[in-house]
């Protein structure tokens, strides 16, 4: 979808108005209908609606007007791609997102980047957030992906925000679960749509591009800046019926996007994990003060009351505690019983030794093994986790 020249102009000198934030602009667009008759109003009739100072500055143009108009009209018109489209989505919009047009704090454009045509169709009750930890345990990465893979499966689309670490692997998950054709997911975004951040993650963009949705309430060149992150936290949370933290510290952005759900009126849940990891503190405190308790994605389902595409789903497949001969047959003696003695927590190299009695050497022999296997994490501090299925 695009919008005229004129009709685009108004809209960015009124998102870029000094002094005039969203607030305020919605006041004005509920006050005189659109940007265009914002800006034939005289002072004294702007001043009914917002402060003086901002009077004036709605009455002078914006620096850099001209060249963002510019820039933006190129961007439409020139997608390397003919399956990914591009639009600029402003309040009123038939592609505008109903569920932010019920937060208390809508955005008043998305950039869009990707399957934008989804939007006619999407529906927020079908949507999951998932949040968590910039530098998540194996576990953790784990459980982001094989529950967003289980979930978009289902029909469900996976929301994040495509950081490192818990975002990027539900988004992977979230892409390897749907169906071909489906919107598999949405990606809100804390830069212009001409750039990606982190640099890292150029090439999941592209698929994420191909198979869902880029969204970005900030205009093109805009730069990774701090601030930007825990604002577009509450779009994350507006789009969804409810939101997932997979891991979180005690202060991490992921509690303010299920403070943010929560302050929206939806739901929240979490995944637990070990008593003795820092990663999963943030995720003990939600579910203490009322989150759901989730272990697997038919939970989310039962929680979100929609019925499961897949009626019959192998029980192992749902459980995070398997046998270990059933999981990989390929384990031998050993292997299974360095397991068995890890537990499910992290610990030591020294603690693991005391349990199982065997020399150092054969001890990180095995350990080695079984990382290669992808049956043992390695965590910070010298410790090491046993990682089984989501």
């Amino acid at each position: 979808m695009e919008h005229t020249a004129p009709d685009l102009g108004f809209w960015l000198r009124l998102s870029l108005t000094h002094g005039v934030g969203r607030d305020s602009a919605r006041r004005l667009l509920a006050a005189f209908n659109d940007p265009a008759n914002i800006f034939s109003q005289t002072a004294a009739q702007l001043c009914q609606v917002v402060s003086a100072p901002q009077a004036q500055a709605l009455l002078q143009k914006p620096p850099g007007l001209d060249e963002l108009l510019e820039d933006t009209q190129a961007w439409l018109q020139t997608s390397p791609n003919p399956e990914v489209s591009r639009a600029v989505i402003t309040l009123g919009d038939a592609l505008y997102p109903a569920a932010l047009l019920d937060t208390p704090d809508p955005p008043l454009m998305l950039y869009a980047l990707g399957q934008t045509q989804a939007l006619q169709h999407f529906q927020h009750e079908r949507a999951v957030a998932m949040v968590g930890s910039r530098n998540p345990t194996p576990q953790g990465l784990i459980n982001a992906r094989e529950f967003a893979k289980s979930m978009t499966a289902q029909g469900l689309v996976v929301v994040s925000g495509m950081a490192l670490g818990v975002d990027g692997a539900a988004h992977e998950g979230a892409l390897q679960g749907a169906e071909p054709g489906a919107l598999a997911t949405i990606a809100l975004v804390g830069t212009g749509l001409d750039r990606v951040y982190p640099k890292q993650h150029r090439e999941l963009a592209h698929r994420i591009a191909q198979q869902g949705l880029i969204l970005s309430e900030y205009a093109l060149g805009t730069p990774p800046l701090a601030h930007h992150f825990p604002q577009r936290n509450r779009l994350i949370s507006g789009l969804s019926q409810a939101t997932l933290v997979v891991e979180a510290a005690l202060q991490s952005g992921s509690l303010i996007t299920a403070k943010q759900a929560l302050e929206q009126g939806r739901e929240v849940m979490a995944i637990p994990g070990s008593i003795h990891s820092p990663q999963a503190k943030g995720c003990h405190a939600l579910i203490k003060q009322g989150a759901k308790l989730v272990e697997s994605a038919q939970d989310v389902l039962e929680e979100l009351r929609l019925p499961s595409q897949a009626i019959a789903q192998s029980t192992e497949q749902d459980q995070s505690v398997l046998d270990l001969r059933d999981a990989d047959p390929a384990l031998l003696d050993d292997e299974t019983a360095l397991l068995e003695a890890m537990g499910h927590d992290p610990v030591s190299l020294d603690a693991l030794q005391a349990r199982c009695g065997w020399p150092t050497a054969q001890l990180q022999g095995q350990l080695l093994e079984l990382e290669l296997m992808g049956q043992v994490g390695r965590l910070p501090g010298g410790l090491f986790q046993r990682i089984g299925s989501a």
